[in-house]
């Protein structure tokens, strides 16, 4: 069998397994076990094993139960709250007042969580039936709610950045620090987004509020405190260079615990929800990843990626070329796949062609991130949208709508992080300088 024809089988196989409803981790198991008995005579089930063992057991991946559990613990505790109403008073002078409480409350639940539906949930259940009561524009509730829960894949500690640092063998401290750039760029493009849009549309903006007190202004800063607090202890002591990912990740778990028994919203049952709700998670993640690890293997064995690789070669493509062809791959699979499958399944083909074309890894894991949010948000399968859904009632191609300028601003971010790679690489190469 030809390379061409085995390739368009083991594709068939793969959304064979998806269409009929199959996990991800057992459709990835599947596709490898397809590639390696119709390309090798290798033993299967001794390279299953190997294969699926070194992938689970590095270390690096053990910042990955913590941080999700720490989400888990915040999304249960008061802080969410807090945090929101301390944004609140902040934000009411700026044009669009309130609608910058969805952008600004998801960067910050993002830099505590790590994931993107965790965040848009917990923000959108404090802010939308707030936003809609005080008469502010449904399509800007739903759009600035929509566009900045994905911070979750992009502003640290990422779950997926974690998934990608493992699957690439990249420095998952690095790649943390490399999010926090862009990550306050896309927040800096949604918040003007916002504001122009209200100084154009200011027959659709609620009436302005009283003006909020000094001390009104004093307290919310007080409500921030806890939330700033605990991002300084993560972020702060990856970047000085006190702490691993994975240890930064217990701080940031201690640091919650302590934060939510403080706040009187620590009992047994939050305490078990959070951490079943953090195995759960954990879990799987791991299986997505134990069947990308057999399945890069397999392809391995296949030939296919050396293939694909020396026939992208031989275009001459350039590395904006390439870039341009993968956001628009990216985005294709987006409509079908969520994010960390999609990284999981192509790392393996797409990263060999990335070096090959001089790309930085570190940058293209935040480029790549930046592409994977854009899926978040565009139907039919984009989990923000689900999320939204559940908490709006509205249909998903209506939040997609309502949705889409977030969408624009996402590839003009992309655009922008590959005209001036510096704004995610200047603070690792800081990092490594020190």
């Amino acid at each position: 069998m030809g390379i061409e024809t085995l390739a368009l089988v083991l594709v068939a196989i793969l959304f064979g397994c998806l269409a009929l409803g199959l996990w991800v981790g057992f459709a990835l198991i599947a596709v490898g076990l397809a590639a390696m008995l119709m390309a090798s005579t290798a033993p299967v089930e001794l390279v299953f094993a190997t294969k699926v063992w070194g992938a689970l057991n590095i270390w690096d991946l053990t910042a990955l139960p913590m941080f999700i559990w720490m989400g888990e613990i915040l999304f249960r505790s008061r802080l969410s709250s807090d945090m929101f109403s301390g944004l609140a008073p902040l934000t009411g002078r700026l044009p669009g007042r309130l609608l910058h409480a969805n952008i600004f409350g998801c960067a910050l639940f993002a830099a505590v969580s790590g994931s993107s539906a965790a965040t848009t949930a917990t923000v959108g259940r404090m802010s939308v039936p707030e936003l809609t009561r005080r008469g502010y524009d449904d399509r800007m509730i739903i759009g600035t709610l929509a566009g900045s829960g994905t911070f979750g894949f992009l502003i640290p500690p990422s779950i997926i950045l974690i998934v990608y640092g493992a699957a690439t063998e990249q420095s998952i401290a690095r790649l943390f620090l490399a999010g926090i750039g862009p990550g306050l760029m896309l927040a800096a493009l949604f918040s003007g987004y916002t504001m122009l849009w209200a100084l154009l549309h200011r027959d659709r903006m609620p009436a302005p509020e009283p003006a909020t007190s000094l001390a009104d202004k004093l307290r919310a800063v007080v409500l921030l405190g806890p939330t700033i607090l605990l991002i300084v202890a993560v972020i702060g002591s990856i970047y000085a260079g006190l702490a691993s990912p994975t240890e930064a990740a217990v701080v940031g778990v201690l640091g919650a615990l302590i934060l939510s028994g403080l706040g009187g919203s620590l009992d047994w049952e939050s305490t078990w929800g959070a951490l079943r709700g953090a195995t759960i998670t954990t879990c799987m993640i791991s299986f997505i990843l134990a069947g990308a690890a057999f399945l890069t293997v397999a392809m391995g064995y296949t030939g296919i990626p050396r293939a694909l690789a020396a026939w992208i070669g031989e275009q001459g493509y350039s590395a904006n070329m390439l870039l341009a062809a993968l956001v628009v791959f990216f985005i294709l699979l987006g409509m079908f796949l969520d994010g960390i499958s999609i990284v999981v399944l192509t790392t393996s083909v797409i990263l060999p062609m990335v070096l090959a074309a001089g790309i930085d890894p570190i940058w293209f894991g935040i480029f790549l991130v930046l592409v994977v949010e854009m899926s978040q948000i565009t139907p039919p399968v984009g989990f923000n949208l689900f999320v939204l859904q559940s908490i709006t009632g509205r249909g998903i191609f209506q939040i997609a709508r309502h949705a889409f300028p977030f969408f624009l601003l996402l590839v003009a971010a992309t655009a922008i992080l590959t005209l001036f790679p510096e704004i995610a690489l200047w603070i690792p190469q800081t990092m490594l300088a020190r």
